[in-house]
């Protein structure tokens, strides 16, 4: 969602908000990236992140403080705890985690201490549910092949990982994907990719996630250098670094008067009449629809004043920008989606029924509530459904 200079909601939702976040041009953004502004940007953040380092033949990645393993198709935690050498139940409580449940492929599982050097593969025995082999034989009777060096790498402790050790961190209660993408500025889809996260990017409270490495910053851009006597770029001129000397100057003419500002409430035309929608507020209309750069409209809404429902559906997600501002999502039969940003003291909680006309909560010290209306993921001009 694209806001006004007035408005600007940074939102860490949940799921149900996926449905309402759009790009500028109306695509679909899944990290809500579209919503930020200044320094919360973090698309240059997402743009240079590093990929995550391979794993060693065990799926083990090292770092100097600290190791991760990286699970395989139909990986356990069981599993890899047998392949490294470690107690299946200490892994699992480490991550949080039932010891036997399915993990997805390239998820990472954290390690409580650190694997021994030269721990070797484990052979192609039976695993049992206590991380053991339960089959003492399971890799005798097969013929080998006598290299030496297939031995060796087999039994080669892993290097730490080339660059900077990335960052853990331990999901808490209430904490999302996008929420943890947005603390640590980085993409959703680089955490999803690090730490292998399933398609609908769900976790689970006590799960351990690494945190993308941002990659290297483009170069500055050097100065352009030309062919002896074929000119030179035009130096910068003193005045558009330093200011100019305080001058006093007498104006050439009289100022001409402006008109008086218009009410740009009355911009709502007799389409308008008879719409799905009733106005959240009463006020005017101060910055009216504009797709790809304000998605919605801006409407007057002094301190304390009631914001109701545009019409009955049920609270789809409830978020919150940077500043601790509510943000409430309702979803309106025919694929219609109401936003509310700017609103204070709600009084509604997500999944709840709502009646049109019901209040949601007051506006608050801004002024102003921004307000859109979005069928699917498109915005569209919320003036076309309001009466």
């Amino acid at each position: 969602m694209t806001t006004s200079r007035f408005f600007r909601p940074t939102c860490a939702a949940a799921a149900a908000l996926i449905l309402a976040s759009c790009g500028q041009n109306g695509t679909f953004d899944p990290d809500l990236r579209g919503l930020m502004r200044g320094s919360l940007d973090t698309a240059q953040a997402a743009s240079v992140a590093q990929p995550r380092p391979q794993p060693d033949s065990r799926g083990l990645i090292s770092y100097p403080d600290y190791q991760v393993a990286v699970a395989r198709q139909d990986d356990t935690v069981t599993t890899i705890a047998a392949r490294l050498g470690l107690n299946a139940g200490e892994l699992a409580r480490h991550n949080a985690i039932d010891a036997t449940a399915p993990l997805t492929a390239g998820a990472i599982v954290a390690l409580p201490r650190k694997v021994a050097p030269g721990t070797p593969v484990a052979g192609r025995g039976i695993f049992s549910n206590t991380g053991q082999v339960s089959d003492p034989f399971a890799d005798q009777g097969t013929a080998k092949p006598e290299t030496p060096a297939a031995e060796a790498t087999a039994a080669k402790p892993a290097a730490p990982a080339a660059g900077p050790q990335p960052k853990q961190h331990q999901v808490a209660s209430g904490e999302t994907a996008w929420s943890i993408a947005r603390k640590y500025d980085v993409s959703v889809a680089d955490l999803a990719k690090w730490n292998g996260l399933p398609e609908n990017m769900t976790l689970r409270v006590g799960q351990r996630l690494l945190i993308p490495v941002a990659g290297q910053n483009p170069a500055t851009k050097q100065a352009a250098v030309t062919v002896p006597g074929e000119g030179s770029p035009t130096p910068r001129p003193p005045s558009s670094a330093e200011p100019l000397p305080a001058e006093k100057t007498e104006p050439a003419s009289k100022p001409v008067e402006k008109p008086a500002a218009p009410d740009l409430g009355a911009t709502r035309t007799a389409s308008s009449n008879g719409g799905k929608f009733q106005m959240p507020v009463s006020g005017s209309i101060v910055r009216t629809y504009q797709k790809g750069r304000n998605d919605g409209i801006d409407i007057s809404a002094p301190v304390g004043t009631s914001v109701k429902a545009a019409g009955g559906g049920s609270v789809a997600a409830i978020t919150r920008d940077t500043d601790g501002v509510p943000i409430v999502v309702v979803r309106h039969d025919g694929n219609l989606m109401t936003v509310y940003a700017g609103l204070d003291n709600l009084s509604v909680s997500k999944g709840a029924k709502v009646s049109a006309g019901q209040s949601l909560g007051t506006s608050n010290s801004s002024g102003i509530l921004h307000f859109e209306v979005r069928r699917g993921f498109d915005s569209v001009d919320p003036e076309d459904f309001l009466r």
